[in-house]
């Protein structure tokens, strides 16, 4: 049983240490809490590579499946990346405070790592908690940021609402089918009933908190713009990602007998998600504010692949999760140099930004293709296949939507690149240095949009790899 638990307990025990060491390290030297968290990331990537993680455990409701590994590796990858993109500004903003940082998001990762291997609607309801209320506490962090109070309220008061709504849901869903838990070998009775479509509703409300879809996304652009940006590249990305790991397991695991009531749900959420991330992102002046609609926009794209109903359209969703991952965090990183060297978050601050930062400014513009869904970038597949899947499915009017859309999502992604290649604004000319550690976190993304959008096989495989469980 403990081997099932490898990963969970590689981190908890990592934590642990880094604790300890918080507690005895000089103000001085809690710098190297940062590499030690990418390190125990590193070592907990290399646990999950093992075969002996696999099986289920208390039985049955903790299960450690392909798609429970891929999504957790999905996860450590997100933390890493965050970890490693927050060095520099925990030195400078969160001087002494370095290891609540890490350890915060250490722990939200660990409630992400239980959420998605969960059978059980109250050891999943335990592990959204371990996962979201770090999140409250981060997006107050900067306390620099007059926003920060504002955003971080609102995060915690929706999110609070969240999981009073899943509470709710599970108590109607357990007088429903007598059970808080689902297994392959035990199926649910009661879920056609009055009762069941009524926890479906209300459980679907309480996920729609968790991943930001319409129309409960209004925490999202505040929230974005009062928290570090180091954090925010993590909580537009990996939270999200949770949320629908836990809403593919328990829609196609618990509630596939009422598949065709659930579908119907999803679509309309999807195509009101893209409309109005898409349409509010128009006229945002403010990046983080713009790529916080965008986020939402990319919520409903990833819908599309849970309406399908199918095998493929779930692939194409975890497919989605790897470019979105890179795309949308390489991009906050962008912004938090951006910041850091013109001290505004404003659209103006990235005019002639190819001047003072080449290497700025085409990483810029290769996250804004890939989030765009221009060839022949990573997100340009995952866009393709979503759609696919969902034509597949019958949804051609939805297709169509989508790709409309795509195409009001280029009007603010290319003003992007308009004003770092062509629009005249700023007259700064000097150049922007870039802390090594942000460097690496957009070397690396920046990599991972071109390679794998030349090569998207791969991902293709594990996507492929991490459905194969479901029926």
């Amino acid at each position: 049983m403990f081997k099932l638990l490898t990963l969970e307990i590689a981190l908890t025990i990592g934590i642990f240490v880094i604790f300890l060491l918080d507690l005895f390290l000089q103000r001085e030297t809690k710098k190297i809490l940062g590499y030690l968290s990418f390190l125990l990331l590193i070592i907990v990537l290399g646990f999950s590579m093992s075969k002996s993680i696999y099986g289920t455990a208390f039985s049955g409701t903790f299960v450690s499946d392909s798609f429970a590994v891929t999504m957790k590796q999905i996860f450590l990858i997100a933390t890493g990346l965050a970890v490693l993109g927050s060095i520099s500004h925990t030195e400078k903003k969160l001087k002494g405070r370095e290891g609540e940082y890490y350890l915060l998001l250490l722990f939200s990762l660990l409630g992400m790592m239980i959420t998605v291997s969960s059978r059980e609607l109250l050891l999943l309801l335990v592990g959204f908690e371990l996962m979201s209320i770090p999140l409250y506490v981060l997006s107050g962090f900067d306390k620099e940021n007059p926003r920060s109070v504002e955003g971080a309220l609102k995060i915690f008061m929706f999110g609070t609402v969240s999981s009073a709504l899943l509470l709710l849901g599970i108590g109607i869903f357990f007088a429903a089918t007598g059970t808080t838990s689902w297994l392959p070998e035990q199926p649910l009775i009661g879920l056609n009933d009055p009762l069941g479509n009524l926890a479906l509703i209300i459980l679907l409300a309480g996920f729609g908190f968790k991943i930001a879809s319409f129309p409960f996304q209004f925490w999202v652009p505040d929230t974005y713009e009062g928290a570090p940006t180091p954090f925010v590249a993590f909580l537009s990305v990996a939270p999200k990602i949770a949320g629908f790991g836990i809403l593919f397991r328990f829609f196609f695991e618990a509630l596939e007998p009422l598949a065709s009531t659930w579908t119907i749900y999803i679509i309309w959420l999807s195509a009101l998600t893209m409309i109005v991330g898409n349409l509010l992102a128009l006229p945002q002046r403010n990046i983080k504010r713009l790529l916080a609609y965008s986020g939402i926009a990319h919520i409903g794209y990833i819908l599309l692949g849970l309406a399908s109903g199918s095998k493929f359209g779930l692939e194409m969703s975890v497919f989605y999760f790897v470019a979105y991952l890179f795309s949308n965090m390489g991009a906050f990183f962008v912004a938090e140099v951006v910041h850091r060297a013109t001290g505004s978050d404003d659209l103006d601050s990235y005019s002639r930004l190819y001047r003072r930062s080449p290497f700025l400014s085409l990483a810029m513009l290769v996250f804004l293709l890939s989030l765009g869904g221009i060839p022949f970038v990573i997100g340009f597949w995952a866009k393709l296949y979503i759609f696919l899947a969902a034509a597949e499915a019958g949804y051609i009017f939805i297709v169509f939507l989508g790709a409309l859309l795509t195409v009001v999502a280029l009007s603010y992604y290319l003003n992007i690149a308009r004003k770092m290649y062509i629009e005249e604004g700023i007259k700064e000319t000097s150049r922007i240095s870039i802390p090594i550690d942000l460097k690496i976190s957009i070397g690396i993304s920046t990599l991972a949009v071109i390679v794998l959008g030349l090569y998207p096989k791969g991902v293709v495989w594990l996507a492929v790899k991490a459905i194969s469980n479901f029926q």
